[in-house]
């Protein structure tokens, strides 16, 4: 069992002729993810990697089944193609990163209404190892297992799941909420499926500085009833600067590092001080 997707996720790609969506459709597809369409305005009748091209969700939809799509479609018109595919999917992933923190406002408002769940923007999706994966991140560093994974930050979370793959255990779902200021989904609610989910045994959080995310992920965690392990990147960082993701800088004295880990600590959580920790922390609960 898995979280958001599975071997039997049928998607839509948004953006598939350009060059990231047709690189990493063929990948997605590598993996044995079902890609049954893709979508690019006045593209239709093509094909990419096999796969047909529409010029819309809703024309796509006409002729095949698909509950969730992946938008690599640049910034300035993400949020129509995010728009569409809410009004007709149940699950929206973007890839695309330096969206306006309006827009982003504006997908999330619109997902709400809508009952759509939207993971990202700028994130590096979700993979469910050995299913299915609708999104940019290497797939030989996961195994299937029984340790959900949720992060901000996309190659911390490979990193990490690398050293949990090669210490013998494997990840039942790993979710990349995204980077930016205003996301889709965030931690509270991930936290939440992995609680529910049968075949989740601990999670993994990986966050960073900037936000309050991980303190209101903190308050969530001491109500959980599996064990959390944190990872909290950016205590050397600099008040103002920012520091890679667009949502990751420290402003008035908020969103450090050190108040981050100090309220997963609190919860009850194990937090690493350097990613190669977590395996152990991880058997160290698991025990």
């Amino acid at each position: 069992m898995s979280i958001l997707i599975d071997e039997n996720t049928r998607a839509i790609v948004q953006g598939i002729t350009g060059s990231q969506g047709s690189f990493h459709t063929r990948l997605m597809l590598d993996y044995g993810t079902r890609i049954v369409a893709g979508v690019t305005p006045g593209k239709a009748g093509r094909e990419v990697h096999g796969v047909p091209v529409y010029n819309s969700v809703r024309e796509a939809l006409r002729e095949h089944d698909a509950t969730a799509s992946v938008i690599f479609v640049p910034a300035p018109f993400a949020m129509d193609a995010a728009f569409e595919a809410i009004e007709h999917l149940e699950l929206v992933v973007i890839i695309t990163e330096g969206i306006p923190v309006h827009d982003s406002m504006k997908i999330r408002e619109y997902a709400e209404h809508h009952g759509c769940r939207v993971i990202g923007p700028n994130t590096a999706g979700i993979i469910s190892p050995g299913k299915s994966k609708l999104g940019i991140m290497p797939a030989q560093v996961f195994a299937p297992g029984r340790v959900g994974v949720v992060s901000r930050s996309g190659t911390l979370a490979y990193e990490i799941a690398l050293a949990i793959t090669e210490s013998g255990m494997g990840e039942s779902t790993l979710v990349g909420i995204g980077g930016d200021p205003v996301v889709g989904t965030g931690f509270v609610e991930v936290l939440q499926m992995f609680e529910e989910d049968g075949h989740t045994d601990a999670v993994v959080l990986i966050g960073e500085i900037g936000g309050d995310a991980e303190e209101r992920a903190a308050e969530y965690i001491a109500q959980m009833s599996k064990p959390v392990v944190g990872y909290v990147a950016g205590i050397t960082a600099p008040p103002g600067k920012r520091m890679g993701h667009a949502g990751a800088i420290i402003t008035r004295g908020k969103g450090t590092a050190e108040s981050k880990i100090r309220a997963l600590e609190r919860s009850g959580a194990g937090v690493a001080r350097l990613p190669q920790e977590i395996p152990e922390l991880l058997h160290q609960v698991l025990k």
